[in-house]
């Protein structure tokens, strides 16, 4: 058995996990990373990245198959799952080796194993005891399903549908929020017939109620069927198909159902409860300084409830190694982390929505630039449809932006700083944006707020 004692030991090496490891390093503290499974955690390796590369094949399927509109000459032959296959975990090895290498590079020692946190300053890790000056839990989550639906065979959560070896010929999808709904755009890419089931009034839920609308003609125009506001009740499998029965007697049957209703926290078997970390259905809670109720044990990323995204994963973890260095970090709330759902068309979006403004403001307190893509020179170019939505405080800062159309993800950069720094249109007007870009749009929408439309009435 080995003792161990370092500054900080961070229990899960996912985003939130390796970024307060990496920052804590940079900060001068010694620093223990554990993780029971790959550095990178669900985003490098089951997550954000290997879907978004199936996403990028999707893309391209869809542009051979459209071809001939552009004056080009193309055939999509088909879409040969072994070689996508091949380019995704391409990309995940290489982001893989170089984390590794990073983390090397650093001076941060890595401990291999299942970890689990045995007193307020101790984690255990098979022989391995490590003592740290502050603890930070980081272990991410895991794809949840429904009492009675055991992922197995044809039921799929997203970890099974990203290595599945063909292309199903139909799909059913419980869930129509981010996962959901980007799953359903590659395989109807790819050919796949597919049906989406919300229990909620529409999909994608999270988003304005505006952008929402938009999107759901977009999926009924690609030919994406969808139930909103119907419960699913229960489903069978067999060796030909699934059966997926609703609330109402209603059923469907496809080939294969993906569970996408959401991700829960993966904290079971940690120890956390044992030490006396106080925790709601699974969930860590911190304050908003995301220090649990033990002082010197912070958590961060999925197991914190809000957002599950790595971005807002790095974005705790950084915080934390600065919060612990003494340096008093600026906090960032959930709604105004950028959130991206990576479909087609895309959604990108950071503020209020235009009912929380409301509510927040009052009606006559708010106002909206709603700028609509179809006058948008590079959008036409992209045949692409939708709109850029600002929404500001009258005679006041900027609050929210919510975007759809494709690429518009590349977008949420400039969107973030401005809703962040809590900038006035008028403070954006005068910087016009590179002619022809999407970037215009934005600019036409904060021109519009800021009462001097250009391109618009």
């Amino acid at each position: 058995m080995a003792d161990v004692a370092v500054d900080l030991v961070v229990l899960g090496g996912g985003s939130g996990g390796y970024s307060a490891a990496l920052r804590a390093s940079q900060l001068g503290m010694s620093v223990a990373l554990v993780e029971k499974d790959k550095v990178g955690g669900t985003c490098l390796h089951v997550g954000c990245i290997p879907t978004k590369a199936l996403l990028h094949a999707a893309e391209i399927a869809d542009s051979v198959r459209d071809a001939a509109r552009f004056g080009v000459q193309a055939t999509l032959g088909g879409i040969d799952v072994a070689a996508v296959s091949t380019y995704r975990q391409g990309i995940i090895d290489s982001k893989f080796k170089g984390l590794q290498g990073l983390l090397k590079a650093r001076g941060i020692t890595t401990y291999d194993g299942h970890g689990k946190l045995t007193s307020p300053n101790t984690v255990q890790v098979g022989d391995t005891t490590i003592t740290g000056t502050n603890v930070v839990l980081a272990t991410g989550s895991y794809s949840k399903t429904l009492p009675g639906l055991d992922i197995g065979g044809r039921f799929l959560t997203s970890e099974q549908a990203i290595t599945l070896d063909y292309v199903p010929n139909s799909a059913i999808v419980l869930g129509g929020g981010v996962i959901g709904v980007e799953f359903s755009s590659v395989w109807k890419s790819w050919g796949t017939d597919v049906t989406i089931i919300e229990g909620l009034p529409r999909l994608v839920p999270n988003e304005d109620e505006s952008v929402s609308k938009q999107f759901e003609r977009a999926f009924r125009k690609r030919g994406i069927e969808f139930k909103t506001g119907v419960r699913f009740e229960s489903a069978t499998q067999d060796a030909n198909g699934v059966t997926v029965t609703l609330e109402g007697g209603e059923t469907l049957s496809a080939e294969v159902l993906l569970v996408a209703i959401g991700r829960g926290a993966q904290t079971a078997n940690c120890g956390f409860e044992d030490v006396g970390i106080t925790m709601d259905r699974g969930y860590v809670i911190t304050n908003e300084r995301l220090l649990t109720n033990i002082p010197g044990v912070y958590a961060v990323g999925d197991i914190v409830p809000g957002l599950q995204l790595a971005h807002r994963g790095y974005q705790h973890g950084i915080f934390v190694a600065e919060e612990i260095a003494g340096l008093n970090p600026m906090i960032v709330s959930d709604v105004n982390i950028p959130k991206v759902t990576y479909s087609e068309p895309e959604i990108a979006s950071v503020g209020l929505s235009e009912t929380a403004a409301k509510t927040q403001y009052g009606d006559a307190a708010i106002a909206i630039s709603d700028y609509n893509l179809a006058g948008n020179g590079k959008s036409h170019i992209l045949e692409t449809a939708g709109s850029i939505k600002v929404i500001r405080v009258v005679d006041g800062p900027v609050v929210g932006v919510h975007m759809i159309g494709a690429r518009v993800g590349e977008l949420i950069g400039e969107a973030q700083l401005i809703v962040n720094w809590e900038a006035h249109p008028e403070d954006v007007a005068p910087h016009l944006h590179a002619h022809p870009t999407q970037n215009e749009a934005l600019g036409e929408a904060f021109l519009a707020l800021a009462g001097k439309p250009l391109h618009a009435m």
